[in-house]
């Protein structure tokens, strides 16, 4: 239930982000659940792999090039998807930017009340 209830508030949140950001599109909300499912893939399989290698380059930028490995991340969803379409890298790192915020303000508070909900005693 938890892993249903977080996927669908992502996608929501994509699919909000894809509305408010004009660098940002997407065609349906099972479009928008798509993006999130290869975003979650690409974060578990791939972002370690581009972490070791640019771990000189984050250290020299302080870890300001993190934020560039995860536009880059959705630049690969946004390849992967046709209905999921990013202008260019700018709008790529505010999109990641903009969905890691959102979804620590609401996620975790949220989930939490989904998997715990409140008992009448």
């Amino acid at each position: 239930m938890r892993f249903l209830f977080s996927l669908l508030l992502n996608a929501s949140l994509v699919y909000l982000l894809s509305v408010v950001l004009p660098g940002v599109a997407i065609t349906s909300l099972l479009q928008a659940i798509l993006v999130v499912l290869l975003l979650g893939f690409a974060n578990w399989l791939v972002r370690p792999v581009l972490i070791i290698l640019s771990f000189p380059i984050t250290i020299l930028s302080l870890g300001l090039f993190l934020f560039v490995i995860n536009g880059l991340l959705v630049l690969l969803v946004d390849a992967l998807l046709p209905g999921f379409a990013v202008a260019n890298l700018f709008w790529a790192i505010l999109f990641s930017v903009f969905l890691a915020l959102l979804n620590t303000l609401l996620g975790s508070n949220m989930v939490k009340q989904v998997s715990n909900p409140p008992r009448n005693s």
